[in-house]
């Protein structure tokens, strides 16, 4: 499953530069699928749908950091644990009961980002 960050966020900024996939924004900040991976322009995603990777899409959160589920990975194929969540100092990082994956989903998810 993918991670989320809880409305106990402190905004510290941790767990940001922590990301391989660069799946974690600042609130209110604009993410795009390029940023921290491969894709460039129209890419069709894993679930079919067509997008461009360069265009800003809509923050998740305006207040706190958040996770764009679409880019976590969890990541595996990285790490052996969730980076966030290992260097998150009130431990708001936590599983997102809404996207469970295998981990299977996960190193696919990896390796479509990353063209790998």
């Amino acid at each position: 499953m993918a991670i989320i960050i809880t409305d106990e966020c402190i905004n510290c900024g941790a767990c940001e530069p922590e990301c391989p996939n660069t799946a974690i924004y600042e609130g209110a900040d604009d993410w795009r699928y390029k940023d921290g991976t491969k894709l460039r322009g129209k890419v069709i995603l894993p679930d079919g749908t067509e997008v461009d990777s360069d265009a800003a899409q809509t923050p998740i959160s305006d207040d706190i950091y958040y996770i764009v589920p679409g880019k976590c990975t969890e990541c595996k194929g990285f790490h052996e644990e969730p980076q966030c969540a290992a260097v998150c100092p009130v431990d708001c990082c936590v599983p997102d009961e809404n996207h469970v994956e295998s981990e299977e989903t996960l190193l696919n998810r990896q390796s479509f980002l990353h063209n790998e």
